[in-house]
């Protein structure tokens, strides 16, 4: 008889146990791993020129776009099943390979259409070269459905952070040979083949693929669904690069997409590994509704302490940050990247929204509400690219608070909580970042001219004592609740 994988029913002190070591080892190997990738990242950008980072992003468009298609949502079907097979692992093995094979392909036939579009030939011989990184996809997304099943993300964490070493070198390296744009293609490529090989070994996931999908029916429809969510999703998150990529030329666009990178790095470096453990801990509770309404009001307040400062900070800071981290050739990013700031919040509660529906096997639901966003933004878009790179970031500012008050609408009843929960969650870290960024401005307008590192240096530590100060005094709840989670202590229940 076959064996079977399980998910055991555990104690609640168990599973926030769990959940603990989760957190650290996914999000503290995030944080490391982005060290390392962020020291080469601002480093390249300061040798690489604008037009290198536009061109890349005409590139990134298809990719995102195939790249929805990859599998992870079948993945992410395997973990949210509560027993699971070989049989099933190998056909989702099966899956894997067929799809990102045929992804590969399709991209290599894709490419002259898109060079066309961009009227950029060079585009053509970068997604080719691209088209690699398909090939690892299937030893990536297995291992990591069968890890992150078991929770372990101890194994994960070592393998991204040797991966972000590779990857990091590969890119300071290209880019102080010279390699231009070409730096930005392998720099990736040399992640990916790192983290494929290091996680097949880590999860022992290496067998021989099944391509008899027979009784393989829900873990498909499950993928589709997923699939289909992530389309919305490439809609909303490449409309503006995609209409920009037409409009701009590839410098001005490589200004937009950088100040993009820089606004978003919180929401989409910290909180996707946050997301993948609250995914997995919301499925491991699915049955027990007042627990999901708990762990995502406070997964929520945890992750907005954080959150908020950064964006709340970024906007005002943000001309000797530019110039300081990313140089004088991007100046023109200072007013792009202080308008992008203020829409990231939205943003952030937006993403945090899905993976408890998923979890809870209302995937449509995050399906639908990426489709009003798809409609919303690429509205804005389309109005605001007339504007040039600051119209992009206004129609942020426009659309994405209308996006979530609908996301929040549908969503909220299905994970059993509601608009004023989510609101007191939030509160104290937005009166908070509010109070430090006036007074960060205050303090800026009163310096003397100085060079812009030690202006940053200023307004960073102001910034620092301002919020931490305004949290202990007045928010001592939510400082013990981050102590706890440091210490593993137990933690106590919200109040009603």
């Amino acid at each position: 008889m076959e064996s079977t994988v399980t998910t055991p029913n555990q104690p609640a002190e168990s599973l926030k146990e769990q959940v603990r070591s989760a957190v650290i080892w996914r999000s503290g190997s995030q944080i490391v791993g982005q060290l390392v990738m962020w020291a080469a990242t601002f480093l390249v950008i300061r040798i690489l020129d604008p037009r290198d980072y536009g061109l890349f992003a005409m590139t990134g468009v298809i990719m995102v776009f195939l790249n929805m298609l990859n599998g992870y949502g079948l993945a992410s079907g395997l973990i949210q099943q509560a027993e699971i097979g070989k049989r099933e692992i190998r056909q989702l093995f099966g899956m894997l390979i067929l799809l990102n094979f045929g992804l590969g392909l399709a991209q290599f036939l894709l490419a002259p259409l898109a060079a066309a579009y961009y009227r950029q030939d060079v585009v053509a011989h970068l997604l080719r070269v691209q088209a690699l990184l398909y090939l690892t996809t299937p030893f990536i997304a297995l291992p990591y459905a069968l890890l992150s099943r078991s929770m372990d993300f101890r194994l994960q964490a070592r393998v991204n952070i040797i991966a972000s070493i590779a990857s990091a070198a590969t890119a300071l390296g290209g880019a102080l040979a010279g390699w231009g744009v070409w730096t930005l293609v392998f720099a990736p490529i040399v992640l990916f083949t790192v983290r494929a090989v290091g996680m097949t070994i880590a999860a022992k996931s290496l067998v021989w693929p099944s391509f008899d999908f027979r009784g393989a029916g829900g873990l498909a429809r499950y993928g589709g669904i997923m699939a289909a969510s992530q389309l919305f999703w490439f809609a909303q998150s490449q409309a503006d690069v995609f209409i920009a990529g037409r409009h701009f030329t590839p410098h001005m666009l490589g200004i937009y997409t950088t100040s993009l990178f820089l606004t978003q790095i919180f929401v989409s470096k910290f909180v996707p590994p946050l997301n993948e453990v609250a995914f997995s801990a919301y499925a491991r509770i699915q049955h027990d509704g007042a627990a999901v309404a708990n762990a995502f009001a406070r997964s929520v307040r945890i992750i907005m302490v954080a959150a908020l400062p950064f964006y709340f900070g970024l906007a005002a800071t943000s001309e000797p940050l530019v110039l300081t981290v990313l140089g004088d050739k991007w100046a023109e990013a200072i007013p792009v990247v202080h308008l992008l700031a203020l829409a990231m919040p939205f943003m952030t509660l937006q993403v945090l929204l899905s993976p408890a529906c998923d979890a809870l096997g209302k995937p449509g639901i995050g399906v639908r509400n990426g489709a009003v966003g798809a409609v919303l933004l690429s509205i804005a878009f389309m109005i605001g690219v007339r504007w040039g790179a600051a119209g992009l970031a206004w129609a942020w500012i426009a659309a994405y608070p209308l996006y979530l008050a609908i996301s929040m609408w549908r969503t909220l009843p299905v994970i059993g909580t509601s608009v004023s929960a989510l609101a007191e969650a939030v509160a104290p870290a937005l009166f908070a970042a509010v109070g430090m960024a006036l007074v960060v401005r205050l303090v800026d307008a009163a310096l003397p001219p100085m060079a812009p590192l030690p202006r940053l240096a200023i307004l960073v530590v102001t910034g620092a004592i301002v919020y931490g100060g305004w949290l202990m005094l007045f928010a001592r709840g939510v400082v013990r609740e981050l102590i706890a989670i440091v210490r593993k202590q137990p933690l106590a229940e919200p109040s009603a």
